[in-house]
């Protein structure tokens, strides 16, 4: 009895002993916190209700799972119920870079605002001016009349590591100065083209709800590393995925908005996608990279010799390991510099100087053409698709080149269902081999047995990519 007893108390001791050494070597955030809390804002936007365009602050349950990375405001509202038509009020953190009154939050807390209010942690309250915002980079740069104001320190995000630790500092559903802490999860983290491609957030589990959103995100010295930015959320609040946009980003967004107006972002001309499901088509020995399906002619990458097809592995010396790095290593990129891209071409590495153009701001300025058949036709049992050859003037209209491109005239595979194909795409390629006419699209086709993946360069309006068509081999 006795032996066991001594064994508990022994066990005992040891759990109490590694639980203080553990206590011993957590982090005391206290000292961070008194000193760049008081450069921590609360920030409330106003917008008028009759002023069109603006969505909801807050959506319902459906909302929420059909938008799962969503961005915080403030504003509470009814789930399920719509916007109504009063004034609303956004309300959101932000920061202040310089004594003189520069402070940093998100464009998304003040987009088309009339006013802006500034309260600082004394209580004080400042009429903001927004300077500038961009959009894409979800960054608004504001002025607030002041002098000797306290300031946040600025980091380096490019020596941000997985595993550190994180502090957030905001006003979450109005709370001013609430603090929360975390590690960094997640670095160069892309959420893909469709939200914010040019930026590679920061991921953390770092606590962030409503009202956090344009906030600091410190590391262990007390320096800005990230603005809190995106939540990944199935109810609207915090589960565990934060996304913050990195200082370095952020800071260049503030010195372009100072020194011209407005963003300028790198373009290569390019138009990229997953290797993944061509890896076998390709040959390649692994799945990374970023697969050329578009080049824009007379950009850099068409005047360097980028062709479809050929996948990028490299820019600038950092690898891509997928389609979404490339994006936010080309638009940091200044125009008129030249680009080292490294490619694989027909199992060939090779590096091409790119000179690195500037991408339109205007959304809109791609015509939408509509496609049209003619002439000879033809069809692959293999695939499910019959084609028909394209006029001379439609294929003007298209922006093709002479023999380029056929017109689908008919989806009947359900491999091409499957696989989105519709009436009226152009196919440019098959298997690696361009198409100009049925015939041509026919012998392409021929060897495409049942269990083959084909690898078809597909034009729909101005997009082209590689698509591919999975043969049943119950067919």
């Amino acid at each position: 009895m006795a032996f066991w007893h001594v064994r508990a108390l022994m066990t005992g001791a040891l759990i109490v002993a590694s639980a203080g050494a553990q206590a011993q070597a957590l982090p005391d955030f206290t000292g961070i916190v008194e000193k760049n809390a008081p450069a921590v804002v609360h920030v409330e936007a106003k917008t008028s209700g009759n002023k069109k365009g603006r969505a909801a602050p807050d959506g319902g349950a459906q909302d929420d799972q059909q938008e799962l990375l969503r961005r915080f405001f403030g504003m509470p509202g009814m789930p399920g119920m719509p916007a109504p038509p009063r004034d609303q009020t956004s309300l959101g953190s932000g920061f202040i870079i310089s004594a003189d009154g520069y402070v940093l939050t998100n464009d998304h807390v003040v987009d088309e605002a009339d006013e802006v209010k500034i309260r600082l942690q004394d209580r004080r309250t400042f009429t903001a001016r927004v300077v500038g915002k961009d959009p894409q980079y979800d960054i608004a740069l504001l002025k607030i009349d002041g002098s000797s104001l306290p300031t946040v320190s600025i980091g380096d995000s490019r020596s941000v590591k997985r595993g550190q630790w994180a502090l957030a500092i905001g006003s979450p559903f109005g709370l001013d100065a609430t603090v929360t802490h975390g590690i960094i999860s997640a670095v160069g983290r892309n959420l893909g083209s469709g939200d914010q491609p040019y930026t590679s957030f920061i991921q953390t589990d770092v606590p962030i709800n409503r009202g956090n959103s344009g906030g600091p995100l410190f590391n262990l010295q007390g320096q800005v590393i990230g603005v809190n930015s995106q939540i990944y959320s199935t109810s609207g609040g915090y589960q565990g995925l934060s996304f913050s946009i990195p200082i370095d980003v952020a800071m260049n967004v503030v010195q372009q908005i100072k020194e011209k107006g407005y963003v300028s972002r790198g373009m290569l001309g390019v138009t990229v996608q997953p290797v993944d499901q061509f890896v076998k088509n390709l040959d390649l020995p692994d799945a990374n990279g970023a697969l050329v399906a578009q080049v824009t002619p007379g950009s850099g990458a068409d005047k360097a010799g980028i062709r479809q097809g050929d996948v990028i592995l490299s820019f600038n010396g950092t690898p891509i390991t997928q389609s979404p790095d490339l994006p936010p290593l080309v638009g940091i990129t200044r125009p008129g510099s030249t680009a080292k891209v490294e490619i694989l071409r027909d199992h060939k590495k090779q590096t091409l100087d790119v000179k690195v153009g500037e991408l339109p701001r205007d959304k809109n300025a791609l015509a939408d053409a509509g496609a049209a058949a003619g002439g000879g036709s033809g069809s692959s049992v293999a695939l499910g698709l019959s084609v028909q050859d394209i006029d001379a003037s439609t294929r003007s209209e298209l922006g093709l080149k002479p023999g380029e491109g056929v017109v689908v005239s008919k989806v009947t595979g359900r491999a091409a269902v499957g696989a989105g194909l519709q009436t009226g795409d152009v196919v440019l390629m098959v298997n690696q081999k361009r198409v100009g006419s049925s015939a041509a699209f026919r012998d392409a086709s021929k060897d495409i047995k049942p269990g083959d993946t084909a690898m078809l360069l597909v034009r729909r309006d101005d997009a082209t990519r590689f698509v591919g068509v999975t043969v049943p081999s119950d067919r």
